[in-house]
């Protein structure tokens, strides 16, 4: 439970789309996963890991807090990447996981007022962003986005 309530459906709204991620991949083979299907430049599995990263960077970067997945996950998995290689059975179970917990950690670190601070940022859909608030607004229409292109690829793999 978040100390706002206006945060609170956008945790909401964030935790369902993160669960309706994993309910879509469940029972896909790792390769199907990690296979690009004709027309789209990644997969699912770049897919479901650029979410966990975008979060990161948005609510905790920009906030001027470390983040809590790694700098290799950031780098294979921010912006503008692409999928780099395979991503084994091992690491997919890891962001799996980190999908919700992080989410609950979101949660503690907002109730226990650790972010003070944030740094302006406009994204590439020219939506400026100037606080918290605007960072998990945006992350669920970005997440959302994405879950699209994940149901595209499912159907074309």
């Amino acid at each position: 439970m978040l100390k706002f309530k206006a945060m609170e459906k956008q945790v909401e709204i964030l935790k369902a789309n993160r669960k309706g991620v994993l309910s879509l991949i469940e029972g896909l083979s790792i390769e199907q996963l990690n296979k690009i299907p004709q027309g789209f430049k990644n997969n699912i599995a770049w897919n479901v890991a650029h979410l966990l990263v975008t979060q990161q960077l948005l609510c905790y970067k920009l906030s001027g807090l470390p983040m809590k997945v790694s700098d290799d996950l950031v780098t294979r998995f921010q912006k503008g990447s692409l999928p780099s290689g395979f991503i084994d059975e091992k690491e997919l179970s890891e962001i799996k996981e980190q999908l919700l917990t992080i989410i609950d950690d979101f949660i503690n670190d907002y109730n226990n007022n650790i972010f003070k601070e944030f740094k302006p940022y406009t994204t590439s859909a020219n939506v400026t962003l100037n606080n918290l608030s605007d960072a998990i607004e945006f992350n669920n229409f970005h997440e959302g986005i994405h879950f699209g292109y994940m149901l595209a690829m499912k159907k074309s793999i």
